[in-house]
């Protein structure tokens, strides 16, 4: 099989996982498109390389996520969008507790280095130890940005009065 033909073969096999990924990291269809068009332009380059990897779906994931990261200046990563949220890939108490369409919007209007950690986390259920490897960033720097992204998300549900209600 040629290098070219296992690029392809990898990206119909994870295209809507990775996309998934992209959409929850900016919050935007459009901008998760052209983050994981240009994410795998990059990692077609390095196909040779990467595809020698033990994970190399690992290292792309990676490479999304930093790409999305350090784009955090752009306008389309600050904006709270409305659009629904797709589908989580497991379930997870915190996640479960709030009406997903409500908290949906809140979890998009944190930074993006938040949101990055709670999608990662909540949504693609990884470690901390994963997300600081998928992030390139120290386990305590994850647990911090969680930490610093629970509080955000508490105060906004209370804010809206959903805290309130929860406690109960």
């Amino acid at each position: 099989m040629t290098t070219e033909q296992d690029f392809v073969d990898f990206v119909a096999a994870r295209w809507q996982s990775l996309y998934r990924l992209a959409y929850l990291l900016t919050a935007s269809p459009t901008a998760a498109e052209d983050m994981l068009q240009t994410t795998l332009e990059k990692a077609y380059v390095s196909w040779a390389r990467i595809s020698r990897m033990e994970h190399p779906e690992a290292y792309v994931r990676r490479m999304l996520a930093n790409a999305v990261v350090s784009s955090s200046r752009r306008a389309w990563l600050r904006e709270v969008l409305s659009d629904p949220m797709p589908e989580a890939a497991g379930e997870s108490v915190e996640v479960g507790v709030v009406d997903r369409s409500l908290l949906w919007p809140l979890v998009c209007a944190l930074p993006v280095r938040q949101r990055a950690v709670i999608v990662l986390r909540y949504y693609e259920d990884l470690t901390e130890v994963q997300i600081a490897e998928v992030l390139g960033c120290a386990p305590g720097t994850v647990k911090s940005q969680a930490s610093a992204a629970m509080k955000a998300l508490r105060r906004a549900l209370a804010a809206s009065g959903v805290g309130e209600a929860m406690e109960s």
